[in-house]
Formats: structure tokens, sequence, C-alpha cells
């Protein structure tokens, strides 16, 4: 009798192991539709700003590039200049230039002194 219940259960705990393993394998299915659902699911996910927050953001990008633009249009400009000051042996052009390497020598010690306290 012991023989037959142990048996019966040994049985039952394989089929069991069975069923938990054929559960277990994922769904393999179309890659392209579950990329698809899974992306959706995501996005359902992400925290969309509203009109005014959009408008504020993008008003900020403006303004942080047009002034870049006119920054760096600037600096192209001066470059150019001094470039032009230097070729043709202009005196104060080349005195300007130095002037700014020795600034920017004294910039990246004092700011890399700083930095190691």
């Amino acid at each position: 009798m012991k023989c037959r219940v142990i048996c019966y259960r040994g049985t039952l705990d394989v089929a069991k192991a069975k069923a938990a393993k054929k559960k277990a394998k994922p769904k393999k299915g179309n890659a392209i539709i579950r990329y698809l659902r899974e992306t959706r699911a995501e996005l359902r996910k992400v925290h969309w700003p509203s009109r005014q927050e959009a408008w504020n953001l993008t008003k900020i990008v403006l303004v942080v590039t047009i002034s870049m633009a006119l920054l760096l249009g600037l600096l192209d400009y001066l470059f150019a200049l001094e470039l032009r000051g230097i070729i043709g042996s202009s005196v104060i052009a080349i005195g300007i230039a130095l002037v700014v390497v020795v600034a920017s020598v004294v910039v990246v010690v004092i700011l890399s002194r700083r930095a190691a306290w």
C-alpha cells in the first residue's frame, strides 16, 4: 500500500514538474509583434509633458541655441581678424594673441590647482 501511494505521488510530482516546465517556456511568437507590444507598453509608462511644459522647454532650447550661435559667430569673427593680423605682421594683433595665450595658461593653472584641493 505504501508503495502505491509513493509511486502515485511520484508520478503526480513528475506530471506537475512537466506542466510547470511547459508554463515556464516563454511564447516564441513573432519577434516583431512582441517588440511592438513591449514598445507600446513602455511608451505608456512615459510621463509626457503638458503643452505648457513643452512650450517652455522649446523656448529654452531656442534661446540657448541662438545665444550659442551668436557666441560662436563672434569668436569666429575675432579669430579671423586675429589671424589676418598675424599673417599681415601687425604688431597689435600679435600682442593680442600673446595676451590671450598667457591668460589661457593662467586660467588653466588656476583651475587645475582648485581641482587638486
